[in-house]
């Protein structure tokens, strides 16, 4: 059976701290961040007279106030604070500090701020024509795809539109910052990446790396807006914090943090089709367009994993993907779960769906025709990597029979045949995502496991706990190695003076890079106490050194073994059981026994302190890196993960045709994970992964004024979905599938991946409308997200002609 999440009870309880919890210090100050309401303009008057007469403002402080203003994720090209000119709405432009949160609050509505309007670019089609980019174009191409396109019995082109998306997590981004003696600084973040937290700190005021410590507890949600949007607010945290040398807490309101910060992506992506008559594709050419923002942040990056999941599920001979991102003045998008992936994902099963309607075929049988498979080579992406271990037929055949597709899909035809009351569709889509950062030099982890001589165990890890269970996974498979209950371990706060030069919780990989990493330390433990307990075996319990070490009448026991030194975690391991065992001494119940002789055994409690009392190390250190990562960028060839996530979803929807609304009647979904480390945790991450999907293609709608300024900043305007938008059936799955031997202990990473299979829900709504006349001939052409605004214009667009 499962275990729960290591903070359940405090989170029900409401005992779990977050930032805000930490009680205020006598002395604490409050900081806010006044910002810009133009997308692009200079600023021609800035006066703080009136904010720094206001009783319990303290100080004001400004870009030029910080050693370095520049920052960046890739590129350092975004200022902390905006000097002189702001090239977004929500721009930082100062920093108000006082005694109390609601002073700092009220204070920045006197800043007096004079803007001169420049020219703003706020859209994907403004960008392009004014050639305004971040980077030059990227391209991935394999075959001949000009020849194979013209060749091609039926060709067909399209277009599809994905506005951005808001992380919408509880908690906002936050930060506190203590000044420590000499200079130090201590920032408490909300951060999945305490690393460059601690970089971005350093190098904003003008100190040694050595002198910040980064110290991440928990987070109340991530999903990628705090991979690299955390730093800044940290920063100027402790900017305030160095100069007053008081704590600052810098806590973001919800809607000042939705204004702010950056979403998803916004991609408008184009693309042509070579097909036959069975539907088999022969040649795809895709061009991708995506809305960074007015910074680079991780924008390329994100636009590469979208070129690189650009073929989902599917082998195609001869494929060209160019990528290009736009540069605009909206606020600088970032990661958010998937990454780029769904953005190539919805693309190209969008090309699947306009086959199928083209060939009057289910599009459920062109996908299974296109599928990666052994079959003639066809098991190549079109960036040369090999998809290994791959069960996508499976997938697609198991959750057809269990889902009763072919049933269902008849009986849906007839109720819209029928014309009852609303239109139905269903759709089955799958997914492949490559686990790993596509970033060669991130794929690594370092992991610190202390052994205290009550026989309990810490745990330190670069990675950091945002709700998603890493710390649990962590926990069970170090105390499972040694035999022990999870509740012999505490994972402690990640900290930057225990973990150095982390890469971020992201890109699904937090528990394969710091778990393989804490595996990998415990081992070098426990072949040590191994090699003890068979040399303890072998002499009288009386000459232990529990009855003689305080007297020193018997001589230490040295032990003669090497350390371990290996960056494979299932080296040397069982493949049934994942553990490893040396000198034959197994560890099973909070015992070490023989394996030849059960009866010669010890407590685990009893072992440890005879170790201690032997002067033998109880902690060690360990590096992981992920092998076989070998992408180059240049050419857009090689091995760009260490294994692929697969999936699949079918999804049933109804549409009201009198207001365009969207019900999920139910959901199949079966995802191979390999081997879980916790199933129950792995189940939560799909169902939630899967609705935060569905609120991205159905309800999430983010809408701006003429300036670029978020004008849905709040729940009240901003959909996410509730309990009335999940799935009325939600069935979950898991393959079973135990040779995933790439990763440790052979599992599969799950953070991401379901998420993309909520664009089933996208397609069946798109299944649903081509059953009304108007789209006999044409595919549907809804953007995503299908709000029921959208979908009632797609139903209906004779009544919204008066508005176009």
């Amino acid at each position: 059976m499962s275990l729960p999440h290591d903070s359940a009870r405090g989170h029900v309880t409401g005992e779990s701290e977050f930032i805000d919890d930490r009680p205020a210090l006598r002395n604490e100050l409050f900081a806010d961040v006044f910002y810009s309401t133009r997308a692009h303009a200079r600023i021609s008057q800035l006066d703080f007279t009136e904010v720094l007469k206001t009783p319990g403002v303290v100080a004001v402080f400004t870009g030029h106030d910080f050693a370095h203003n520049l920052w960046g994720a890739i590129f350092k090209d975004q200022p902390l604070l905006a000097i002189g000119e702001v090239n977004h709405a929500g721009e930082g432009i100062a920093l108000i500090v006082a005694e109390s949160r609601e002073i700092a609050q009220r204070a920045k509505q006197n800043v007096k701020i004079e803007y001169t309007d420049l020219e703003a670019i706020l859209s994907i089609d403004a960008a392009r024509k004014a050639q305004s980019y971040i980077i030059p174009a990227r391209k991935i191409e394999r075959g001949d795809v000009d020849q194979a396109l013209s060749a091609a019995p039926i060709r067909l082109e399209g277009t599809i539109k994905i506005q951005g998306h808001d992380h919408f997590y509880l908690e906002s981004q936050a930060s506190l910052a203590y000044p420590l003696e000499d200079g130090q600084i201590e920032v408490h973040s909300s951060s999945q990446h305490p690393t460059e937290t601690q970089h971005v700190v350093a190098h904003a005021l003008g100190l040694p790396d050595k002198d910040v410590v980064c110290v991440v507890k928990r987070m109340g949600g991530g999903f990628g807006g705090k991979e690299s949007q955390a730093a800044p607010f940290a920063a100027m945290a402790a900017l305030a914090a160095h100069k007053l040398r008081r704590p600052v807490r810098l806590c973001l309101t919800k809607d000042d943090d939705m204004i702010m910060t950056g979403k998803r992506n916004p991609f408008e992506n184009e693309y042509t089709v070579g097909f036959d008559h069975e539907g088999r594709i022969l040649a795809l050419d895709v061009r991708l367009f995506s809305d960074a923002g007015a910074y680079a942040d991780l924008s390329t990056s994100i636009m590469e994993r979208a070129m690189l999941h650009s073929d989902n599920a599917y082998f195609i001979p001869h494929m060209r993907v160019v990528g290009q991102v736009c540069r605009t003045h909206n606020h600088s998008h970032t990661a958010f779960r998937g990454f780029g992936g769904p953005k190539g994902v919805a693309t190209v099963e969008k090309v699947i769906e306009e086959i199928a309607h083209v060939l009057q075929k289910d599009p459920l049988d062109v996908r299974r025709l296109n599928l990666y498979s052994e079959e003639a080579g066809r098991d190549v992406t079109h960036y040369g990597q090999k998809v290994e271990n791959n069960t996508l037929g499976r997938l697609l055949s198991e959750l057809e029979t269990s889902a009763h597709y072919r049933q269902r899909r008849t009986e849906i035809k007839e109720w819209n045949s029928s014309r009852k009351e609303g239109l139905r569709g269903i759709s089955l889509t799958p997914v492949k995502f490559g686990i790993s950062f596509t970033t060669r030099f991130l794929n690594q982890g370092n992991a610190y496991v202390i052994i205290h001589t009550d026989g309990t165990l810490q745990i330190s890890t670069g990675a950091t706990e945002m709700g998603q269970g890493v710390n649990a996974r962590i926990a069970e498979l170090v105390t499972s190695e040694l035999g022990l209950s999870r509740q012999s371990a505490r994972v402690m706060p990640t900290r930057t003076d225990k973990n150095a030069n982390t890469s971020p919780t992201a890109a699904s990989s937090g528990t394969d890079l710091n778990g393989a990493a804490a595996l990998l330390a415990v081992r070098k433990i426990k072949k040590r106490l191994s090699e003890l307990a068979l040399r303890l075996f072998e002499i009288s319990p009386e000459k232990w050194a529990s009855k003689t070490a305080g007297l020193g009448s018997e001589r230490e026991i040295d032990l003669r073994a090497p350390d371990l030194n290996e960056n494979d975690p299932n080296a040397g391991a069982d493949w049934v059981s994942g553990t490893a065992t040396f000198f034959d001494i197994c560890f099973e119940a909070g015992e070490a026994f023989h394996q030849s002789n059960p009866r010669r055994r010890i407590t685990f409690e009893a072992l440890v302190l005879e170790a201690y009392l032997n002067r033998i190390s109880l902690s060690d250190y360990a590096f992981y890196k992920i092998p076989g990562i070998e992408f180059n960028k240049l050419t857009g060839e090689g091995n760009a993960f260490l294994y692929f996530t697969q999936g699949a979803a079918c999804t049933e929807v109804t549409l009201d045709p009198d207001t365009g609304d969207v019900k999920v009647l139910r959901t199949d979904i079966l995802m191979d994970l390999g081997r879980p480390v916790n199933e129950a945790l792995d189940l939560g991450q799909i169902s939630g992964a899967y609705v935060q999907g569905l609120g991205w293609c159905t309800t999430e709608n983010l809408v701006y004024d003429q300036q670029g300024l978020l004008l849905s900043h709040a729940p009240s305007t901003y959909k996410i979905p509730n309990v009335q938008d999940t799935p009325r059936v939600f069935n979950i799955g898991l393959l079973k599938n135990y040779e995933n031997y790439a990763n440790v202990r052979g599992t599969k990473a799950v953070g991401e991946p379901p998420l993309l299979l909520a664009v089933s829900a996208w397609t069946a709504i798109n299944d649903a409308l081509r059953h009304l006349p108007q789209y006999r001939a044409t595919y549907p052409r809804i953007r995503i997200p299908a709000t029921a605004e959208n979908i009632l214009r797609a139903i209906t667009p004779e009544r919204f002609e008066p508005w176009e």
